[in-house]
């Protein structure tokens, strides 16, 4: 039996260097172990790249789909906005046309139609959040509801209240739409 320590003395350890043809296979191998690896690495990146252009691809897409989705939205908002206003105001116009239509209507008949008119016009109106804007003579001026015409001295009133409307106001939608045109106190 031969002892691991104490080797047969016909046996000696490999020393020296390896030959060229050695080292030559050994890079060889490196090399193709080298090549393979990043052949592989290349293939995945190219995977890897053609999944990221397939996704920003679809998702430019997407993006396109949803702005023209909100684009056409849009258009029928604006097309499409004020047809319940409108709806509103069929009745007030068949009211104007009957009315119209009755050739011997005494003025009396005449006043009553254009009152009961007036009632379905503001109705509609209201309907549709445009509110009337019409300060009570004493109250406080408000630049953002209202547009003083002119300023007048008058006894008795505090400064800068509303002394008479000249044509009312309207807001929609709590938007000034118009402003009420008034005459204002002057400061004393």
């Amino acid at each position: 039996m031969t002892d691991p320590q104490n080797p047969p003395s016909n046996f000696e350890p490999l020393q020296g260097e390896a030959s060229p043809e050695e080292l030559e296979a050994a890079q060889a191998a490196n090399e193709a172990d080298a090549s393979a690896a990043a052949t592989a690495e290349i293939a995945q990146l190219k995977a890897k790249n053609a999944e990221l252009a397939d996704q920003f691809l679809r998702a430019q897409a997407d993006v396109q789909n949803a702005r023209r989705r909100a684009d056409e939205e849009i258009t029928k908002g604006r097309k499409f906005a004020i047809e319940s206003f409108a709806e509103s105001l069929l009745p007030v116009l068949d009211s104007l046309e009957a009315g119209q239509a009755h050739k011997d209507a005494t003025p009396e008949q005449i006043r009553e139609g254009a009152e009961a008119t007036l009632r379905q016009l503001k109705s509609a109106l209201e309907r549709n959040k445009v509110i009337e804007i019409a300060p009570a003579p004493g109250s406080k001026f408000d630049p953002h509801q209202h547009q003083a015409i002119s300023v007048v001295p008058v006894e008795g009133q505090e400064p800068n209240t509303i002394v008479g409307v000249l044509q009312k106001g309207y807001t929609i939608a709590e938007r000034v739409l118009r402003p009420a045109l008034v005459t204002v106190s002057q400061a004393g």
